[in-house]
């Protein structure tokens, strides 16, 4: 009993004590409240040594400013966890935003890759539950939303990390796991949720009961992702069963502005803090950033080679599609590079590629990782990765930040190197011109090693590895295809032949949407050789012999525009240069005709072999044209004529016409008579006596004497009665007649 009243009396205490410290933390946070609009790092430093918390009666300290988490007005629990994880001097993301986000602000947050974005938005969520006294009755009080599993994952790691303290119940909601019908029964008690857009929605939509109209915090972690294209409909569908009155935070590297977006999530007066935008580079200032002129049919020989210099570095290598991945995966692995292989894309599952994402996080030797970009945003890797390979050159600006910020993450160095296509020289360009200090260097082609030749054996020994090759290929020009940047991607410009033939393919397999475009292309040039010449110009072309137009350097013949006559090799190069004809012309540009021009020399001869004059043969087809012109009266009568014949030969036609129906329908009367008959006698078959069925025919017996007919009935013949002395004597004379 007395233990009872010592639980009660803690507990009692317990929460005096946290209903005291909310409340000091409250006044602490509206009286030291950071102008809106304001930058807390533009403010001065605050002491280490500066006095925490209430300093009088009426007066605290100001964490505006503060550089260590314990100067935050924050929980005792918060501080422990941070403690514990070993978090004690803030980043600039978090010097930033975390004044704003304490005192209830929406917060727009941009900061490059590895500054410490997570603790910006965790540490907000878990003060805000905790002064609002949040328990498991209350349901879902906050719900942070990730674009991958494994970045969901991560955060949800963090968060168990710096709440260990707290009592607040979290749960990772993400796709790929097989237990839905688990999380269905308890999504409803928890209080804190980490998840994916598809999985959140599906809960909304399934699950019963799933509340979130209490909802005091939304979260977007790589926000730019999230609120893209690829995830709008599902957004949208999440945002409209959220509470408008709450706290929305949105961070990554590259943020957005939209106000359109910015609507759509019911922001209001949001906190815009890009901490790194006046900085000298949009990326960590430790990462060597390197590019090189690789052709498209020479990527996987350069990669094999960097590969095989590399052998004791952690490499992370990025490309377009999730078959290109596979494939180079699965080759390079029977090649034996001498280094661990693993892939990373969205095809696999779950559990499969949690298991990766963890193995290479926890390597400390060599590794080589070929990923999509489903690793390229928001992934930490434990230990640090050396080398960012970008085979494919990535679709803008904002995904190569994001690429190469897997490497030289927070106080740590790193390096990357992207391969660009001779016709992708322009991304180079829009690299620099967005503060990305990248620096073009030349591919030392004595070290590289082809393994063309390689492919093309493995593709014979394993015929499967021949269609995960074309698939890549084709995945890989779509991707290219489909790319709106088309100063960048144009699949046109690609050796396309060459490009097969370095996947070890022996032919080049048929894609549609590049056949199209061919044939587009080609019904262009063929149509902008043709020269539109005005009524003018039309007159001052002279006529040639033969009755062909010649306008400058080209002819007109019944079949379009000829070329010119081939060029003399002796000729002088001034007169070569002259006869080059121009291929294409602007449509509003007029052809200037040299009336200079020598007339030509050509002749015409008649039946006889008399020449002919230059204007004789045109006479002659004047003539021949005016004799076929008929006089209208004449084809009046002639098509009068013409149309009574047809209606002759109609009615006939519609007289056989009628008379093969007639001849159809009389045979089908014929036929249901016949059959009906025939049913009629089958029935009277089935229902009539014995008596009335035609009888058996009797068997005739031969004597063995003289051969004369026994008209024994076989009916009469009761094998029955008779004795064995008979049936023998019977079976001798059937023999013996038999022999005779």
């Amino acid at each position: 009993m007395k233990q009872k009243l010592k639980s009660k009396n803690s507990s009692k205490q317990k929460r005096l004590s946290e209903v005291e410290e909310i409340q000091r933390l409250n006044s602490w946070i509206q009286s030291q409240k950071p102008d809106s609009g304001s930058n807390p790092m533009s403010l001065p430093p605050l002491p280490t040594d500066a006095p925490v918390g209430r300093i009088s009666a009426d007066s605290y300290s100001r964490y505006a400013g503060a550089t260590r988490f314990d100067h935050l007005p924050i929980s005792k629990k918060m501080k422990d966890g941070l403690r514990k994880a070993e978090f004690i001097d803030m980043t600039d993301i978090q010097r930033a935003s975390l004044p704003h986000a304490l005192c209830g602000r929406d917060i727009l947050g941009a900061a490059k890759t590895g500054s410490g974005k997570t603790l910006a938005f965790l540490i907000p969520v878990l003060e805000k539950l905790y002064r609002e006294r949040w328990g498991p009755e209350d349901g879902v009080g906050s719900i942070i939303i990730s674009p991958t599993r494994e970045l969901g994952a991560q955060l949800f790691d963090v968060l168990k990390v710096v709440g260990k303290y707290h009592n607040f119940s979290a749960g990772l909601l993400i796709g790929g796991r097989k237990d839905v019908n688990t999380e269905k029964e308890h999504v409803n008690e928890l209080n804190i949720l980490v998840c994916t857009p598809g999985r959140l929605l599906q809960h909304m939509d399934e699950t019963p009961n799933f509340d979130c109209s209490q909802l005091q915090v939304l979260v977007l972690d790589e926000a730019d992702r999230i609120l893209d294209v690829g995830f709008k409909r599902t957004l949208n569908a999440i945002i409209s069963q959220l509470p408008k009155h709450r706290q929305t935070f949105l961070f990554s590297a590259t943020q957005t502005k939209s106000v359109q977006d910015l609507a759509r999530l019911s922001l209001k007066d949001p906190e815009y803090l890009s901490v790194h935008e006046e900085s000298v580079t949009a990326t960590p200032n430790r990462l060597q950033q390197t590019a090189m002129v690789v052709p498209l049919e020479q990527k996987l020989d350069m990669l094999w080679s960097f590969t095989k210099a590399h052998l004791k570095s952690k490499i992370l290598v990025f490309l377009s599609s999730c078959k290109q991945v596979k494939f180079v995966f699965e080759t390079f692995k029977k090649l034996r590079p001498g280094i661990p292989l693993k892939c990373l894309h969205g095809r696999m599952k779950q559990d499969k590629r949690m298991g990766i994402y963890s193995e290479f996080c926890q390597r400390e030797e060599g590794s080589v990782l070929f990923s999509t970009d489903v690793a390229s945003r928001g992934l930490d890797f434990n230990k640090a990765v050396d080398w960012v390979v970008q085979v494919d050159c990535p679709e803008d600006v904002a995904s190569y930040i994001h690429r190469v910020g897997r490497t030289a993450r927070y106080h740590s160095g790193g390096r990357s190197v992207l391969f660009l296509m001779p016709s992708e020289m322009k991304m180079l360009e829009q690299l620099q011109s967005a503060k990305v200090p990248i620096q073009l260097i030349k591919a030392n082609t004595k070290r590289l090693q082809p393994v063309s030749g390689l492919l093309a054996a493995l593709l014979v020994k394993y015929p499967n590895f021949q269609q995960l090759a074309q698939r890549a290929f084709i995945t890989y020009l779509r991707s290219i295809h489909i790319q709106k940047n088309k100063e960048v991607f144009d699949v046109m410009k690609l050796s396309i032949d060459e490009f097969s033939a370095s996947l070890g393919l022996p032919m080049t397999p048929k894609i549609r949407f590049i056949d199209q475009k061919r044939r587009k292309s080609e019904k262009v040039s063929a149509n902008s050789t043709f020269l539109v010449l005005e009524s003018s110009d039309k007159e001052n072309a002279f006529k040639t012999s033969d009755g062909e137009l010649e306008y400058g350097d080209f002819k007109e013949s019944d079949q379009g525009l000829l070329p010119p006559a081939p060029i003399d090799a002796d000729a002088p190069s001034s007169e070569v240069e002259d006869a080059v004809p121009r291929t294409r012309i602007l449509k509003k540009k007029k052809l200037k005709i040299n009336v200079h021009r020598p007339v030509g020399t050509r002749v015409s001869f008649d039946d006889e072999g008399n020449p002919l004059a230059p204007l004789a043969r045109l006479a002659d087809i004047k003539t021949s044209i005016e004799s076929f012109i008929v006089d209208n009266d004449k084809k009046d009568e002639f098509y009068k004529k013409r149309r009574e014949e047809l209606k002759e030969a109609d009615k006939e036609d519609k007289l056989l016409e009628r008379n093969r129906l007639r001849e159809k329908r009389d045979k089908e009367k014929k036929k249901k008579l016949k059959r009906a008959r025939k049913e009629s006698q089958d029935d009277d078959d089935i229902s009539g006596d014995e008596e009335d069925r035609p009888q058996k025919r009797s068997k005739k017996y031969y004597s063995d004497s003289d051969g004369e007919v026994d008209n024994k009935v076989e009916n009469n013949f009761n094998t029955e009665s008779s004795s064995v002395a008979e049936l023998e004597e019977l079976a001798l004379k059937l023999l013996s007649s038999q022999r005779s």
